[in-house]
């Protein structure tokens, strides 16, 4: 049985958009502009990072039209490099990178609900699990009702966020002069290097997460028309958001205010909106999380059930369910791995340790272009993967600068794939397939 194609373009943006603006918009804006010290710093590492995520967007709209396939970076590994690669990348999104981000999405917006909503203390531990079941039976139950909720819902939170710069401006609380001295640092700024270094590897997380309609490529109506579309103005959608976001922080909350990441978010509700402040922005907040948690939620299972149609996983896995079209047990899997991450609580750390190969898999999945027979004609071909590839290689080399260990663990998880492989799975080369023309 093939998956049927339910996704529209709308529904593609959102997925899209949808992982990128969840909960680093409302935090990673006031620590990126306190360490550059000036807003003119600010607004060029946001579109120094935006068009790194254009150049990779580009590549993985050219892969995701080539290979309409559900799986996403598992597919266009797999015909760059082989099933042994692909395996390593399905083995880190099964049993670490998905649950883990899941898990931590999930513990994220729980407090932001608890102040909207009078939650009991006994009961709240149980908040954050049933946020993961409420999203896996969604999944379960069909594309179709998970893909309009989805899309609704990080629709809403750019319309949301939208207004609120809006309302900013409406309302009289911004004020031109509080982003002066535009281009100057401010007093007390980190050193230049460690100020760019940081911002950039804050930024790139921010925008983590655009490569996830690759994964539902197999869903998508007309792909070789919507999936570029999707990846495109997903991404310029999401760095004009943070743009304006971003100035619209600033200029209600000067730099010298600012004291941290937390804070800064409840000192611009409160410059807003008195003492609802923090009710509005709570609901901000989780509205932005949940809306980040549909669209993995929706994405990772189907590079479970690509590797299962390869005979690289478990077989169950690479089913439909009979009635409602879905990766029934996909899901099932992703929700329950989620489960067990969250009752561990080792999310953080996972996170940490994956980021560096993470990244490393971007780049790989990015650099099949040049692997591929047929080469690409495309004006923007070979500069975007050749820029896309500098910046995968700068953001993993101040990882390293920073933090080396995590990232070398990490590094090591991944390998540990590769026995898993060889022991529970046939280790014969996984034959590619041709590139089958697209579906309108």
């Amino acid at each position: 049985m093939d998956q049927r194609r339910q996704m529209g373009l709308a529904g593609t943006v959102a997925v899209v958009t949808g992982e990128s603006i969840a909960l680093g918009i409302f935090l990673t804006p006031a620590a990126m502009a306190k360490s550059l010290g000036s807003p003119a710093l600010l607004a060029a590492v946001w579109c120094g990072m935006g068009l790194i995520a254009m150049c990779g967007a580009l590549c993985y709209s050219e892969l995701a039209v080539r290979f309409p396939h559900a799986g996403g970076e598992y597919v266009y590994l797999r015909e760059g490099y082989g099933g042994r690669v692909a395996f390593l990348y399905g083995w880190m999104s099964a049993a670490v990178m998905d649950p883990g981000l899941a898990a931590a999405l999930a513990m994220g917006a729980a407090p932001y609900l608890f102040s909207l909503m009078g939650v009991p203390h006994p009961a709240r531990l149980w908040v954050p699990a049933l946020i993961l079941i409420g999203l896996g039976a969604m999944n379960y139950v069909g594309t179709r009702l998970s893909r309009r909720v989805m899309a609704s819902a990080n629709l809403l939170k750019i319309g949301v966020l939208l207004c609120l710069v809006g309302w900013a401006w409406i309302s009289g609380h911004s004020r031109v002069e509080n982003m002066l001295p535009f281009v100057k640092r401010h007093a007390g700024s980190e050193p230049m290097f460690a100020a760019i270094a940081g911002a950039t590897v804050s930024a790139f997380f921010s925008f983590g997460g655009w490569w996830e309609a690759g994964k539902i490529a197999g869903e998508v109506r007309n792909p070789r028309r919507n999936l570029p579309l999707a990846f495109t103005c997903g991404v310029l959608l999401v760095t004009v958001v943070y743009l304006l976001v971003s100035f619209a922080f600033l200029s209600v909350v000067p730099l010298d205010r600012i004291v941290s990441n937390t804070a800064f978010v409840a000192q611009f509700g409160e410059a807003l909106f008195g003492g609802a402040g923090g009710r509005v922005l709570s609901a901000c907040v989780l509205l932005s999380v949940l809306g980040g948690m549909m669209a993995l939620t929706m994405a990772a299972p189907r590079v479970y059930y690509a590797m299962a149609k390869d005979g690289a996983f478990f077989s169950a896995f690479g089913r439909l369910h009979p009635r409602f079209g879905t990766p029934a047990n996909a899901v099932l899997l992703q929700t329950g791995l989620a489960l067990i991450v969250l009752c561990f609580g080792a999310f953080d750390r996972i996170l940490s340790f994956i980021i560096f190969s993470a990244i490393c898999f971007l780049a790989l999945s990015a650099a099949s272009l040049f692997r591929l027979k047929e080469p690409v004609r495309r004006w923007w071909y070979p500069a975007a993967p050749a820029l896309f590839l500098f910046g995968c290689a700068v953001i993993n080399l101040l990882i390293l600068m920073h933090d080396p260990i995590p990232a070398l663990m990490g590094l090591t998880a991944v390998l540990c794939g590769d026995p898993v492989r060889r022991f529970f799975f046939s280790p014969q080369p996984i034959v590619t397939t041709i590139p089958e023309k697209t579906v309108s």
